[in-house]
Order: structure tokens, then C-alpha cells, then sequence
């Protein structure tokens, strides 16, 4: 029974993060923090590091804090909490790093609906260079019209 709990919530808190990274990205990034996630917006950079990438680093040191509350303070739910953090990182990492912006030359020819969705969404995402009159600032989950989008141009 302990299993399917610890089970349930790193299902949970995987979900949740995804509603985390769009109001992070929505209120945060594109609201009071702007100036750290511009230069995601702005390639005026030849550096692989983006100063956006701070906020990566944030959920990681908030995921390193639960597993250190499991492991130093006995809070049992930290193990899960972590983990849950920890795989929607890698998700997210996977997806819109590597994925979507390839930065490293990997999944280029990934051609699904699913990942039609997501590169289209993000690239509405990234057609509004400034912070506001923005679209689209989930990850996993976009808007459903770019699935049926997607579901048509596959079909075809």
C-alpha cells in the first residue's frame, strides 16, 4: 500500500509540475524576472548558456531540498516529491532543449503528432519576442489546437 501512495504522489507531483513550469514561465519569466529569460527570446548570445537556464537550476536545488528533508528530517513524502520534480526536469530538459532547440543534434527527425504539437507551440511560443501579448508557455501539455493541428498534418 506504502508503494502505491509513494507511487501516486511522484505521478502527482509530475503532473503538477507541468502546471508549475506554465505559471513559472507565465507570471515569472515573462512578469518580474523578464530579464533573466529574455535572452531565450533574444539568440543575442554565442554562448550554449542562457542566463533562462537559472531557472532550471532552481527546480533542481527545490528537488535536491526534498530528498534532503527524506533523507535528514524523515519527511517520507520528500522521497517521491523529489523524484517527481527530478523526472518532469529531465522531461522538460529532454523535450525543450534537446527536442525542440536542439541543443544537442538529437530527435530531428521525431515527426509524430505529438511532436508536431509541441514544436509548433513552442514556436508560436517564441514568435512574440517581448514579455508580453505572449501564447503557449506550457511544455508537456499545449494548447489542444495545436494537437488537431498536428492529428491533420499527419493524416495527410
Amino acid at each position: 500500500m506504502q508503494t502505491l501512495l509513494w507511487i501516486s504522489i511522484f505521478l502527482l507531483t509530475f503532473c503538477i509540475m507541468e502546471f508549475m513550469a506554465w505559471a513559472t514561465h507565465k507570471y515569472v519569466m515573462h512578469g518580474f524576472m523578464w530579464s533573466v529569460h529574455k535572452d531565450h527570446h533574444h539568440k543575442k548570445h554565442n554562448s550554449w548558456w542562457e542566463r533562462n537556464d537559472l531557472f532550471f537550476i532552481f527546480y533542481a536545488l527545490v528537488s535536491i531540498g526534498c530528498f534532503l528533508l527524506w533523507q535528514y528530517e524523515g519527511f517520507w513524502a520528500g522521497l517521491p516529491i523529489g523524484l517527481g520534480i527530478f523526472a518532469y526536469g529531465v522531461a522538460y530538459f529532454m523535450v525543450h532543449d534537446i527536442f525542440i532547440h536542439q541543443r544537442f543534434k538529437l530527435f530531428r527527425n521525431a515527426d509524430g503528432w505529438y511532436g508536431k504539437a509541441l514544436r509548433r507551440a513552442h514556436k508560436m511560443h517564441h514568435k512574440h519576442l517581448g514579455k508580453g501579448d505572449g501564447e503557449s508557455f506550457g511544455m508537456l501539455f499545449p494548447p489542444l489546437k495545436y494537437f488537431k493541428q498536428a492529428r491533420a498534418q499527419v493524416k495527410k
